[in-house]
């Protein structure tokens, strides 16, 4: 690579990594508020919170980084078509099709790091966020453990703890299970302690009474207790769907055991052939993208204007090239067969590039210009 070829592939780079870092800040922010309620309203650590946000970065980079990529793109491309710069290296007899070089090697690199992300990382990170998940929702003690709180673990059931002494005693607790339609009981005592014993989880309260209210017969019984076992398992969900998220299976299980997949976890050929050749169409849009990004400005030469009608036909390819992904979805998920159709919009995305090279390497002013008439011996 040239000199220009290494500075502009660093101007690419610096700029992908700046925009990289805004959008992902935007979408994480966006579901880092969901997830922190969520969590710590059931009572998790702000360590669980940190892991969880961790563990989601993965999709959230693969979503954002085609749109870096074709950013990065285009705002090199203007800055340096601002200042002049691709001008000067005209000047010089180097081609479009020579500077479009950098922007070639930047599309191949944010297409490698789509490759690592869609066939490594995002895989290993939904796999570990199910584990993670099914822990949290199989710790009793977290989601009930929390004090001066009214708790609702469960539908129809509400819990409430006063105080927690150092040593796990509970006081003054109160427990209300509404979930029988007929009949609504509620536990209090003045003491009470969680004792677990391999699954199973029990409330031993002391000291307190339990309120029994038949809403048929509008009867009201009470009764008395010194000590009372309650058993809080059934209160938290324990049988978790087996069916694996279809975007933590490995490609190369999709590859080599597609029929064993959709028998077990019950997906169609269709979706796991989508999902297999999305994770490549992935890769290969980032290079559609960029390559859009830089030939789009090249069809202007320099204007102390800029080029924002260059810049704005960019933006409308790349919806278009977004709305024909979610398009080419459909006819695939219907007949696995058509799983080329996935591969569209990176073609579509190429040509016009190359289209978009080809006419500002020839502009359309010269190709249009009439042929002027040769002037032999002093006439026309």
């Amino acid at each position: 690579m040239s000199r220009y070829d290494r500075y502009v592939l660093s101007q690419y780079l610096l700029f992908f990594g700046f925009f990289s870092l805004i959008l992902v800040a935007v979408f994480w922010i966006n579901r880092a508020v969901v997830l922190f309620d969520r969590l710590i309203g059931d009572g998790q650590s702000a360590l669980v919170f940190l892991e969880f946000t961790a563990l989601t970065l993965p999709n959230l980079i693969r979503m954002v980084l085609p749109m870096a990529a074709f950013a990065s793109a285009l705002w090199v491309t203007n800055r340096l078509n601002s200042e002049s710069e691709l001008t000067v290296i005209q000047a010089t007899g180097s081609s479009p099709w020579q500077m479009a070089r950098p922007a070639l090697v930047f599309g191949l690199i944010t297409a490698a790091m789509m490759s690592i992300l869609t066939h490594v990382l995002l895989p290993a990170s939904i796999t570990q966020l199910a584990v993670r998940e099914a822990e949290v929702k199989r710790n009793i003690t977290a989601r009930l453990l929390t004090e001066g709180q009214f708790l609702h673990p469960a539908p129809g059931v509400t819990f409430y703890i006063r105080d927690i002494d150092p040593d796990g005693t509970l006081n003054d607790v109160f427990l209300s299970d509404r979930r029988d339609p007929n009949q609504t009981v509620i536990y209090t005592g003045r003491r009470a302690f969680l004792v677990r014993n391999e699954a199973q989880a029990n409330l031993i309260m002391v000291d307190g009474m339990a309120q029994r209210l038949d809403t048929q017969n509008r009867s009201l019984s009470t009764t008395v207790f010194a000590d009372f076992s309650y058993d809080i398992s059934k209160l938290v969900k324990t049988n978790y769907d087996s069916i694996r998220n279809i975007r933590a299976i490995g490609t190369l299980e999709l590859i080599t055991d597609l029929d064993a997949i959709s028998a077990s976890d019950g997906y169609s050929k269709g979706q796991l052939v989508e999902e297999l050749h999305l994770r490549f169409s992935r890769a290969t849009i980032c290079l559609a993208v960029t390559l859009i990004g830089f030939a789009t400005l090249m069809l202007g030469g320099y204007s102390r204007f800029g080029v924002w009608r260059q810049a704005l036909f960019a933006f409308v390819l790349l919806i278009l090239l977004e709305v024909m992904r979610g398009v080419v979805s459909q006819p695939v998920l219907n007949n696995p067969g058509l799983w080329p159709l996935l591969y569209l919009p990176t073609l579509v995305g190429i040509s016009l590039a190359t289209l978009f090279l080809k006419i500002a390497s020839r502009p359309l002013k010269l190709l249009l210009r009439r042929p002027q008439s040769r002037v032999i011996g002093g006439s026309t």
